[in-house]
């Protein structure tokens, strides 16, 4: 899938999170993205993959609502607020939120992929 608009990324991501929809979320992603798990801890590559394979096995859906996306030629910083809550597969209450701070850039192709998924934002350590 090409997302020709940066500010669709995260509605795109949220509908495809929602569906299980690992094919879709696979194309949203540059090769080389990163994946910010806490401030300071950032994962690549099979670690980073890993890490949203643990957020889909939750089968709990995102809420993303989009705030803010501003646009400097190729790249994009996109600011969301986002929830993942409710009972994990193991029944323990999951209750992840914030307000994330990702950074996205168009490719040769024209499509945005994120470059670095920040959930945490701004938070500190």
């Amino acid at each position: 899938m090409k997302v020709e608009d940066p500010g669709q990324l995260h509605p795109v991501f949220a509908r495809a999170f929602n569906a299980q929809d690992r094919e879709t979320l696979a194309t949203l992603f540059e090769p080389g993205a990163v994946f910010v798990t806490a401030p300071g801890v950032a994962i690549a590559g099979e670690q980073r993959e890993r890490s949203l394979e643990d957020f889909l096995a939750l089968g709990l859906p995102i809420d993303l609502t989009p705030r803010h996306t501003y646009v400097a030629g190729d790249l994009a910083l996109l600011i969301s607020d986002y929830r993942i809550e409710g009972e994990g597969p193991d029944g323990e209450p999951v209750d992840h939120a914030g307000t994330s701070a990702d950074v996205a850039r168009r490719g040769a192709d024209g499509g945005w992929r994120l470059a670095i998924d920040n959930p945490p934002g701004t938070a500190r350590a």
